[in-house]
């Protein structure tokens, strides 16, 4: 289906930039995937898009990980302990999402982003707590944020890194490059698992993400680059993050009344 060079191009590009915004927020892969693939590549099905993009995004996170690590912005222990309080909730989220209206999906996806956004943008001057850790005054908190985190990555079909990191930044107050670092861990977790879910529910167009993860290969090496160089500013680093939180998140408002 997808032999056009033309298309070939669209879907290298896309790829490109899921990678690229995994590699300097540690989040916003499906956030940008879903609306891509749906409204620029053309995926009809909006299931579809959003296990494909699953896959997607936990590959490419993956490469960003790498990256971070290198860096050493991660840490491990709380990436640990959020990733696997939010396994069981990705699944359960997977299982309701998939009941749900893809177009209804789609508009929720939205009006949660902007929240986030919102969110993130208040508190954009704060610096963070540079040897912030789980611990035991506050791993409650870190598997809490875990767990809800995980039931709604599997629900809106996403990796969740935009959710990941506002919690891990409210569970621990850690920097925000220490966050996007740390969220790569929980957002390849919640992909794997959404991407089982879909995959098993034939939701999952392969030779579509055959062709996209190159493209965020490449992506997420140059994000991974960008968020090193401006991520001793937490302002900026915050206020890049809610950005683009707000652009996607108001195209697909957009495009949902407009489908109405």
């Amino acid at each position: 289906m997808w032999t056009d060079p033309s298309h070939i191009i669209l879907i290298l590009g896309s790829g490109a930039l899921v990678g690229f915004t995994l590699g300097l927020i540690g989040g916003g892969g499906s956030i940008l995937a879903v609306p891509l693939m749906v409204y620029v590549i053309g995926v009809r099905d909006a299931h579809v898009a959003i296990g494909t993009s699953a896959v997607t995004v936990a590959f490419n996170a993956l490469t960003s990980l790498a990256q971070h690590t290198r860096a050493g912005t991660v840490k491990w222990r709380c990436a640990g302990i959020f990733a696997s309080c939010g396994m069981l909730g990705a699944f359960l989220g997977a299982h309701l999402g998939k009941m749900m209206d893809g177009q209804r999906l789609l508009l929720l996806f939205a009006l949660l982003m902007i929240a986030v956004g919102v969110l993130m943008l208040r508190g954009r001057h704060e610096v963070g707590c540079e040897g912030a850790s789980c611990n035991r005054e506050n791993v409650g908190k870190v598997m809490l944020f875990g767990s809800g985190t995980g039931l709604l990555s599997g629900f809106f079909g996403i990796g969740g890194g935009f959710l990941i990191v506002p919690g891990l930044i409210a569970s621990t107050h850690m920097p925000i490059l220490n966050a996007v670092g740390t969220s790569l861990v929980a957002v390849t977790v919640f992909g794997v698992s959404t991407a089982i879910s879909y995959m098993l529910s034939g939701y999952v167009d392969w030779q579509l993400a055959a062709l996209f993860i190159p493209g965020g290969i490449i992506g997420s090496y140059l994000g991974c680059w960008a968020a090193r160089r401006i991520g001793k500013n937490n302002c900026r680093l915050t206020t890049a993050f809610s950005a683009i939180i707000f652009l996607v998140a108001f195209y697909v408002i957009w495009r949902a009344i407009s489908a109405l």
